[in-house]
């Protein structure tokens, strides 16, 4: 028998983001007063993304993911030209 601490498929990876159903889980489970820690063994999510689902819920008041924020990069003249496809014609 597997436990949900071994079970490698059901892990989530680093890359992965929750589902809005899960985020949704996350805090309805935060409203009814259950404790981090319970809500991770009752999902399977690790503690820190619990915790950090609940932290930007309160901040921010959504669990939807934000834009980034800062400048969008400026690409420069050569990495245009590099990235423009070239076509050559044949006589």
């Amino acid at each position: 028998m597997q436990t949900a601490s071994t079970n490698i498929c059901e892990r989530m990876s680093r890359s992965q983001e929750l589902s809005d159903f899960k985020c949704g889980t996350v805090i309805g489970c935060h409203m009814c007063n259950k404790s981090i820690r319970d809500i991770s063994l009752l999902l399977t999510i690790a503690r820190s993304a619990v915790s950090g689902i609940i932290t930007e819920w309160k901040q921010l008041g959504t669990t939807a993911t934000q834009p980034p924020s800062g400048r969008a990069c400026k690409m420069t003249e050569w990495s245009q030209r590099m990235l423009k496809p070239t076509v050559h014609r044949s006589r």
